[in-house]
Protein backbone atom coordinates (compact mmCIF):
# COMPACT_ATOMS: atom_id res chain seq x y z
CA UNK A 1 0.00 0.00 0.00
CA UNK A 2 1.34 3.40 -0.83
CA UNK A 3 1.75 5.59 1.66
CA UNK A 4 -0.21 8.71 -0.22
CA UNK A 5 -3.24 8.05 1.20
CA UNK A 6 -1.91 8.62 4.66
CA UNK A 7 -3.29 11.75 5.99
CA UNK A 8 -5.91 11.41 3.93
CA UNK A 9 -9.66 13.12 4.82
CA UNK A 10 -12.45 10.89 4.74
CA UNK A 11 -15.61 12.04 4.70
CA UNK A 12 -18.13 9.07 5.42
CA UNK A 13 -22.49 9.36 5.20
CA UNK A 14 -24.95 7.46 6.90
CA UNK A 15 -28.41 7.53 6.94
CA UNK A 16 -29.19 7.62 10.66
CA UNK A 17 -27.90 7.34 13.84
CA UNK A 18 -30.58 4.71 15.57
CA UNK A 19 -30.28 1.70 13.44
CA UNK A 20 -27.30 -0.67 15.01
CA UNK A 21 -26.05 -1.42 11.58
CA UNK A 22 -25.02 2.23 10.88
CA UNK A 23 -23.82 2.48 14.62
CA UNK A 24 -21.45 -0.79 13.14
CA UNK A 25 -21.18 1.09 9.67
CA UNK A 26 -19.22 3.73 11.40
CA UNK A 27 -17.47 2.17 13.59
CA UNK A 28 -16.14 0.09 10.99
CA UNK A 29 -14.77 3.47 8.87
CA UNK A 30 -13.38 4.68 12.05
CA UNK A 31 -11.23 1.23 13.00
CA UNK A 32 -10.01 1.05 9.42
CA UNK A 33 -9.40 4.36 8.71
CA UNK A 34 -7.25 4.72 12.00
CA UNK A 35 -5.07 1.35 10.82
CA UNK A 36 -4.20 3.64 7.66
CA UNK A 37 -3.79 6.78 8.89
CA UNK A 38 -6.69 8.39 7.81
CA UNK A 39 -8.88 10.99 8.90
CA UNK A 40 -12.79 9.94 9.22
CA UNK A 41 -15.51 12.40 9.52
CA UNK A 42 -19.31 11.43 10.17
CA UNK A 43 -22.26 12.88 8.70
CA UNK A 44 -25.27 11.47 9.77
CA UNK A 45 -28.32 13.61 9.91
CA UNK A 46 -30.39 13.73 13.33
CA UNK A 47 -33.70 12.99 11.74
CA UNK A 48 -33.69 9.45 10.53
CA UNK A 49 -33.07 9.06 6.36
CA UNK A 50 -33.50 12.75 6.41
CA UNK A 51 -32.98 13.43 2.65
CA UNK A 52 -32.71 17.52 3.09
CA UNK A 53 -30.67 16.97 5.69
CA UNK A 54 -28.66 14.46 4.38
CA UNK A 55 -28.13 16.69 1.30
CA UNK A 56 -27.26 19.95 3.78
CA UNK A 57 -24.54 17.97 5.12
CA UNK A 58 -23.59 16.66 1.64
CA UNK A 59 -22.86 20.34 0.84
CA UNK A 60 -21.01 21.14 4.02
CA UNK A 61 -18.71 18.12 3.76
CA UNK A 62 -18.08 19.14 -0.31
CA UNK A 63 -17.21 22.64 1.09
CA UNK A 64 -14.77 20.96 3.49
CA UNK A 65 -12.64 19.76 0.58
CA UNK A 66 -12.12 15.95 1.73
CA UNK A 67 -10.19 13.74 -0.18
CA UNK A 68 -12.91 10.95 -0.69
CA UNK A 69 -16.46 10.64 0.09
CA UNK A 70 -18.01 7.16 0.95
CA UNK A 71 -21.56 7.62 1.22
CA UNK A 72 -24.84 5.63 1.71
CA UNK A 73 -27.11 8.13 0.18
CA UNK A 74 -30.94 8.65 1.14
CA UNK A 75 -32.55 8.66 -1.94
CA UNK A 76 -31.68 6.84 -5.80
CA UNK A 77 -31.70 10.81 -7.45
CA UNK A 78 -31.95 13.87 -5.00
CA UNK A 79 -28.26 14.37 -4.03
CA UNK A 80 -27.06 13.23 -7.73
CA UNK A 81 -26.35 17.27 -8.55
CA UNK A 82 -24.28 17.86 -5.68
CA UNK A 83 -22.63 14.24 -6.54
CA UNK A 84 -21.64 15.48 -9.67
CA UNK A 85 -20.65 18.83 -8.82
CA UNK A 86 -18.34 16.98 -6.33
CA UNK A 87 -16.74 14.90 -8.69
CA UNK A 88 -16.40 17.31 -11.01
CA UNK A 89 -14.06 18.62 -8.39
CA UNK A 90 -12.18 15.75 -8.65
CA UNK A 91 -13.20 14.18 -5.04
CA UNK A 92 -13.65 10.67 -5.52
CA UNK A 93 -17.33 9.28 -4.25
CA UNK A 94 -17.38 5.93 -3.16
CA UNK A 95 -20.97 4.20 -2.18
CA UNK A 96 -21.71 1.73 -0.11
CA UNK A 97 -25.54 -0.06 1.28
CA UNK A 98 -26.90 1.53 -1.73
CA UNK A 99 -26.21 4.05 -4.23
CA UNK A 100 -27.91 6.83 -6.59
CA UNK A 101 -29.71 6.18 -9.64
CA UNK A 102 -28.18 7.80 -13.09
CA UNK A 103 -24.59 8.50 -11.52
CA UNK A 104 -21.49 6.64 -11.34
CA UNK A 105 -19.60 5.89 -8.17
CA UNK A 106 -15.86 5.30 -8.24
CA UNK A 107 -17.18 1.80 -6.76
CA UNK A 108 -20.05 0.87 -4.83
CA UNK A 109 -19.91 -1.75 -2.05
CA UNK A 110 -23.26 -3.86 -1.06
CA UNK A 111 -25.08 -6.85 -1.47
CA UNK A 112 -27.53 -8.11 -4.00
CA UNK A 113 -30.35 -6.93 -1.89
CA UNK A 114 -33.39 -8.99 -4.18
CA UNK A 115 -31.09 -11.90 -3.57
CA UNK A 116 -30.40 -11.46 -0.22
CA UNK A 117 -34.15 -11.05 0.20
CA UNK A 118 -35.25 -14.31 -1.13
CA UNK A 119 -32.70 -15.85 0.75
CA UNK A 120 -34.02 -15.35 3.96
CA UNK A 121 -37.80 -15.60 3.05
CA UNK A 122 -36.40 -19.02 1.57
CA UNK A 123 -35.19 -20.13 4.78
CA UNK A 124 -38.63 -18.65 6.48
CA UNK A 125 -40.70 -21.05 4.00
CA UNK A 126 -38.89 -24.14 4.42
CA UNK A 127 -39.47 -23.73 8.20
CA UNK A 128 -43.21 -23.28 7.72
CA UNK A 129 -43.68 -27.17 6.78
CA UNK A 130 -47.47 -26.36 5.68
CA UNK A 131 -46.81 -22.95 4.46
CA UNK A 132 -49.76 -19.95 5.09
CA UNK A 133 -50.24 -16.29 5.39
CA UNK A 134 -46.94 -13.96 5.83
CA UNK A 135 -46.71 -10.43 6.37
CA UNK A 136 -43.47 -8.10 5.40
CA UNK A 137 -42.02 -5.81 6.92
CA UNK A 138 -40.73 -3.36 4.55
CA UNK A 139 -38.02 -0.50 4.73
CA UNK A 140 -38.09 3.66 3.89
CA UNK A 141 -39.72 4.14 0.56
CA UNK A 142 -36.45 6.37 -0.63
CA UNK A 143 -34.12 3.44 0.13
CA UNK A 144 -32.99 1.82 -2.76
CA UNK A 145 -32.77 -1.21 -1.12
CA UNK A 146 -36.51 -0.97 0.39
CA UNK A 147 -37.96 -2.35 -3.14
CA UNK A 148 -35.62 -5.40 -4.18
CA UNK A 149 -35.85 -6.61 -0.83
CA UNK A 150 -39.32 -6.56 -1.20
CA UNK A 151 -39.47 -7.91 -4.52
CA UNK A 152 -36.87 -10.85 -2.92
CA UNK A 153 -39.80 -11.65 -0.35
CA UNK A 154 -42.38 -11.71 -3.66
CA UNK A 155 -39.81 -13.86 -5.46
CA UNK A 156 -39.90 -16.68 -3.07
CA UNK A 157 -43.18 -16.49 -1.75
CA UNK A 158 -44.36 -16.78 -5.72
CA UNK A 159 -42.32 -19.97 -6.09
CA UNK A 160 -44.49 -21.62 -3.31
CA UNK A 161 -48.10 -22.95 -4.03
CA UNK A 162 -48.52 -22.98 -0.28
CA UNK A 163 -47.05 -19.48 1.15
CA UNK A 164 -49.00 -16.49 0.55
CA UNK A 165 -48.09 -12.56 1.39
CA UNK A 166 -51.55 -11.37 2.75
CA UNK A 167 -50.06 -8.02 3.85
CA UNK A 168 -47.14 -5.44 4.22
CA UNK A 169 -46.15 -2.38 5.92
CA UNK A 170 -43.09 -0.02 5.79
CA UNK A 171 -41.35 0.25 9.76
CA UNK A 172 -39.13 2.86 8.13
CA UNK A 173 -36.61 0.50 8.57
CA UNK A 174 -36.51 1.79 12.63
CA UNK A 175 -37.64 -0.66 15.52
CA UNK A 176 -40.46 1.68 16.66
CA UNK A 177 -41.72 1.59 13.20
CA UNK A 178 -41.48 -2.40 13.07
CA UNK A 179 -43.29 -2.12 16.47
CA UNK A 180 -46.16 0.08 14.90
CA UNK A 181 -46.33 -1.77 11.87
CA UNK A 182 -46.69 -5.45 13.62
CA UNK A 183 -49.11 -4.07 15.91
CA UNK A 184 -51.46 -2.90 12.90
CA UNK A 185 -51.25 -6.20 10.94
CA UNK A 186 -51.48 -8.16 13.99
CA UNK A 187 -54.88 -6.23 14.16
CA UNK A 188 -55.51 -6.67 10.67
CA UNK A 189 -54.41 -10.34 9.55
CA UNK A 190 -56.37 -13.19 12.49
CA UNK A 191 -53.73 -15.51 11.26
CA UNK A 192 -50.04 -15.22 10.31
CA UNK A 193 -47.64 -18.03 10.53
CA UNK A 194 -44.77 -15.71 9.44
CA UNK A 195 -43.42 -12.54 9.10
CA UNK A 196 -40.52 -11.05 6.70
CA UNK A 197 -38.83 -8.09 7.88
CA UNK A 198 -36.39 -6.19 6.00
CA UNK A 199 -33.58 -5.59 8.46
CA UNK A 200 -33.53 -6.72 11.94
CA UNK A 201 -34.30 -3.41 13.65
CA UNK A 202 -37.66 -3.57 12.41
CA UNK A 203 -37.39 -7.58 13.78
CA UNK A 204 -36.93 -6.18 16.90
CA UNK A 205 -39.72 -3.79 17.19
CA UNK A 206 -41.95 -6.49 15.79
CA UNK A 207 -41.26 -8.65 18.44
CA UNK A 208 -41.75 -6.56 20.98
CA UNK A 209 -45.52 -5.74 19.11
CA UNK A 210 -45.87 -9.67 19.36
CA UNK A 211 -44.53 -10.04 22.88
CA UNK A 212 -47.79 -7.62 24.10
CA UNK A 213 -50.39 -8.64 22.19
CA UNK A 214 -49.51 -12.41 23.13
CA UNK A 215 -49.21 -13.94 19.33
CA UNK A 216 -45.32 -15.06 19.10
CA UNK A 217 -44.97 -15.33 15.56
CA UNK A 218 -42.17 -17.17 13.26
CA UNK A 219 -39.94 -14.25 12.18
CA UNK A 220 -36.66 -13.36 9.77
CA UNK A 221 -34.58 -9.87 9.70
CA UNK A 222 -31.57 -8.72 8.16
CA UNK A 223 -28.50 -7.48 8.93
CA UNK A 224 -27.11 -9.70 11.53
CA UNK A 225 -26.50 -7.38 13.90
CA UNK A 226 -25.18 -8.01 17.66
CA UNK A 227 -29.18 -7.44 18.72
CA UNK A 228 -30.37 -9.54 16.20
CA UNK A 229 -27.81 -12.38 16.62
CA UNK A 230 -28.95 -12.18 20.44
CA UNK A 231 -32.73 -12.39 19.43
CA UNK A 232 -31.40 -15.50 17.66
CA UNK A 233 -29.68 -17.10 20.53
CA UNK A 234 -32.86 -16.46 22.52
CA UNK A 235 -34.93 -17.92 20.02
CA UNK A 236 -36.79 -14.57 19.46
CA UNK A 237 -35.68 -14.30 15.54
CA UNK A 238 -35.17 -17.33 13.53
CA UNK A 239 -32.12 -16.02 11.45
CA UNK A 240 -31.40 -13.24 10.03
CA UNK A 241 -29.76 -12.60 6.62
CA UNK A 242 -25.88 -11.26 6.85
CA UNK A 243 -26.48 -7.98 5.00
CA UNK A 244 -22.86 -6.89 7.15
CA UNK A 245 -22.85 -2.87 7.01
CA UNK A 246 -19.69 -2.85 9.83
CA UNK A 247 -17.87 -5.06 7.43
CA UNK A 248 -19.68 -3.39 4.04
CA UNK A 249 -18.30 0.15 5.54
CA UNK A 250 -14.77 -1.25 6.08
CA UNK A 251 -14.81 -2.31 2.51
CA UNK A 252 -15.60 0.95 1.38
CA UNK A 253 -13.21 2.71 3.30
CA UNK A 254 -10.37 -0.01 1.76
CA UNK A 255 -11.09 1.30 -1.81
CA UNK A 256 -10.85 4.79 -1.08
CA UNK A 257 -7.79 3.98 0.63
CA UNK A 258 -6.89 2.46 -2.54
CA UNK A 259 -8.10 5.24 -4.92
CA UNK A 260 -6.30 7.81 -2.97
CA UNK A 261 -3.22 5.64 -3.44
CA UNK A 262 -3.29 5.63 -7.65
CA UNK A 263 -4.52 1.62 -7.45
CA UNK A 264 -7.87 0.34 -8.76
CA UNK A 265 -10.69 -0.49 -7.45
CA UNK A 266 -13.84 -2.77 -8.60
CA UNK A 267 -16.57 -0.53 -10.13
CA UNK A 268 -18.85 -3.23 -8.42
CA UNK A 269 -18.21 -4.95 -5.29
CA UNK A 270 -21.16 -7.53 -3.78
CA UNK A 271 -20.92 -9.63 -0.68
CA UNK A 272 -22.25 -13.03 -0.89
CA UNK A 273 -25.53 -13.56 1.45
CA UNK A 274 -25.31 -15.93 4.21
CA UNK A 275 -28.02 -16.75 6.48
CA UNK A 276 -27.08 -16.75 10.42
CA UNK A 277 -28.95 -18.89 12.37
CA UNK A 278 -28.31 -20.24 15.93
CA UNK A 279 -26.61 -23.43 14.50
CA UNK A 280 -23.35 -20.98 12.89
CA UNK A 281 -24.18 -17.54 14.61
CA UNK A 282 -21.19 -18.16 17.10
CA UNK A 283 -19.21 -16.06 14.00
CA UNK A 284 -21.80 -12.94 14.23
CA UNK A 285 -21.89 -12.77 17.88
CA UNK A 286 -19.62 -10.35 18.76
CA UNK A 287 -19.88 -6.24 19.55
CA UNK A 288 -18.72 -4.16 16.54
CA UNK A 289 -15.94 -2.94 18.21
CA UNK A 290 -14.62 -6.73 18.41
CA UNK A 291 -15.92 -8.12 15.44
CA UNK A 292 -12.84 -8.74 12.91
CA UNK A 293 -11.89 -6.63 10.70
CA UNK A 294 -12.60 -7.89 6.65
CA UNK A 295 -9.22 -7.90 4.36
CA UNK A 296 -9.42 -6.75 1.12
CA UNK A 297 -7.61 -9.92 -0.42
CA UNK A 298 -10.23 -12.07 0.53
CA UNK A 299 -13.06 -10.11 -1.75
CA UNK A 300 -11.05 -8.88 -4.49
CA UNK A 301 -9.22 -11.21 -6.47
CA UNK A 302 -6.28 -9.57 -7.97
Amino acid sequence: MSKSARGAKLAVFTKNKKNPAYVGARLGADRIGASHGCTVTHYVPDTPDDVDEQHALLKAAHAAKPDAILIAPAHATALNATLRRIQADGIPVLCFVSKPEEIGCTCFVGSDDRALARGIADYLFDRLPEGGNVVTLEGNPNSTTSAPRGDGFRDAASARANVRIVNSRSGQFMRDGGQAAMAELLADEPRIDGVLAANDFMALGAIDAMRSAGRMITIVGVNATPEGVQAIKAGDLLASASFDAMKIACLGVQAAIRVLSGEKVPAELLLPVEVVDRANCAAWDLPYAERPLPRWADYVKT
